[in-house]
């Protein structure tokens, strides 16, 4: 067992490290159940498509309201401190739905208004939780610890926590949330287990948060390497959720899958995901960073390309492991580029732009999806997100190179700072 711990989590990463690992894990195990029992729950109580649609969007909207308020607290306020009372305020929220399952109060109004209070903690406890790593690890250790953070989001959230829910549902409406809110609070009481400075990471000036906020996006947009790299992601995201928005609809009516069909497609690129994280480190050690981000992007391209083409489950099978290898690699790597590259006072703000940008990316790929699938067929969301992707990669190729080490301009940048004072 301690030298399984020790592949898993090197000691050289330090004891920290282990417990931030084993809190990201253990909430990723509930938030994997609430996953497959959150739909389960919205359905037992409406069949109204806007009111399940509502309860889809309601996972994204506080990300797009609160996302930058977060970055901004969480460079503001003791790190730790923040995300234990953001989990502690979802394992409460949890615990009052949980309550009014058992009584018999359960009404699809308070499901979804329980659905946006846990998804603003959410965006609190994530957003902070992100940068406590550059805080316990070295830079040269991010890659690996991003990958063995988003190992345990694989597993956890998107291969084990789902069946798990589903079951628990089964055995019990109540039983499924119940465990989700055991497993967040797990998550808190090894969150305190970690050594970090008491405080805020800066001097917290006498300053709106929204100065905050505009002091965090002017840093963005004076560092050209981040700056593209947001832009980047945000584009590919739109062009990834156009795609993905139809996917369901791709397996059962272009591809004749099924039902089990279209959930051995997204098992594949979880697994694939695997394969991409457990190999991360030794990608690291022997690939060129900008050579990795460019093999990730040329492979969602074409993996775009394979899927408007193929007519075959099996075929889109193989492709969605693949897709599920390279995109966790450019995720690990991406996040650990960003980390490298920016200081440890703004890591809260230049993350939150990160995240909305994500979403609101694929907030707009899903509507332009249906749009386009709609007027076009199902395959054309595809042939949509092959063009925007090629092009994106296209006007950025030669500037990954010089985004894979985004933290030499930082370093520089603090050296004549340095001199100058």
């Amino acid at each position: 067992m301690s030298r399984a711990l020790d592949v898993v989590a090197p000691p050289r990463m330090g004891r920290s490290f282990r417990w931030l690992l084993g809190s990201s894990w253990v909430s990723n195990i509930g938030d994997g159940i609430a996953l497959a029992a959150g739909p389960l729950l919205v359905a037992s109580q409406t069949r109204n498509a806007v009111l399940v649609a509502l309860a889809a969007l309601l996972q994204r909207l506080p990300w797009l309201v609160f996302g930058l308020w977060a970055g901004a607290i969480a460079d503001r306020l003791d790190r730790r401190v923040v995300v234990m009372v953001a989990d502690l305020l979802r394992a409460v929220v949890v615990g009052v739905l949980c309550l009014a399952i058992v009584t018999g109060r359960v009404s699809i109004a308070l499901v979804l208004v329980t659905m946006f209070v846990y998804g603003v903690a959410e965006v609190f406890a994530d957003t902070t939780s992100s940068t406590l790593l550059p805080m316990l690890v070295p830079k040269d250790d991010l890659g690996i610890g991003n990958a063995r953070l988003q190992a345990g989001y694989l597993t956890m959230n998107q291969l084990v926590g789902p069946p798990v829910g589903a079951f628990l549902f089964a055995a019990g409406m109540a039983w499924p949330f119940v465990v989700q809110a055991v497993c967040v609070a797990l998550g808190v009481l090894l969150v305190s287990r970690i050594a970090t400075p008491r405080g805020a990471v800066r001097d917290t000036p006498a300053t709106h948060v929204r100065r905050d906020i505009a002091d965090g996006l002017r840093w963005i947009r004076g560092h050209a390497p981040v700056r593209t790299l947001a832009l980047v992601i945000l584009a590919f995201n739109v062009t990834w959720g156009a795609a993905w928005s139809v996917l369901v609809l791709y397996s059962l009516e272009h591809l004749h899958m099924g039902e089990v069909g279209f959930g051995l497609l997204t098992t594949a690129a979880a697994l694939g995901g695997l394969v991409g994280t457990g190999g991360y480190g030794w990608l690291e050690r022997r690939v060129p960073l900008a050579a990795l981000m460019r093999a990730c992007l040329l492979l969602e391209v074409l993996t775009h390309l394979a899927l408007a083409l193929t007519t075959t489950g099996w075929v889109a099978i193989v492709i969605m492991v693949v897709f599920g290898a390279y995109a966790f690699v450019w995720g690990t790597l991406s996040q650990a580029v960003r980390q490298r590259a920016v200081p440890q006072e703004f890591q809260g703000r230049v993350g939150s732009v990160y995240l909305v940008g994500l979403f609101l990316g694929l907030v707009v790929g899903q509507g332009l999806g249906g749009v386009i699938a709609e007027r076009w067929g199902l395959t054309a969301p595809f042939w949509f997100a092959f063009a925007g992707s090629a092009v994106t990669l296209a006007l950025v190729w030669r500037q990954l190179a010089h985004i894979a080490h985004a933290d030499a301009d930082s370093d520089a940048e603090a050296d004549a700072g340095a001199v100058e004072a």
